[in-house]
């Protein structure tokens, strides 16, 4: 019996912002300096805030709240399965 080698599989960049798309989101601690440019529209925010996002797979910006289990609560009503990113 011969040893079978496992041949690489290229994925492209595209491919792989698109993985877990609609199924999975992270949950990542925000300062507030930081809100501005991943949520344009958002208001001047006290810098001493603690606060969560919640993002798509792809890094798409879905929730920014100062109560972290919001962003459990969102993932769970658009069916994303979550992961957190320290």
């Amino acid at each position: 019996m011969g040893l079978k080698i496992a041949t690489p599989t290229t994925v492209s960049k595209a491919d792989l912002a698109h993985l877990g798309a609609g199924e999975v989101g992270y949950i990542r601690k925000m300062k507030a300096d930081e809100v501005s440019r991943v949520f344009p529209e958002a208001p001047e925010i006290d810098p001493s805030l603690d606060l969560w996002a919640l993002f798509g797979a792809d890094g798409t910006p879905i929730l920014l709240t100062d109560n972290r289990s919001s962003t459990f609560y969102k993932a769970a009503e658009d069916e994303l399965r979550t992961v957190s990113l320290h």
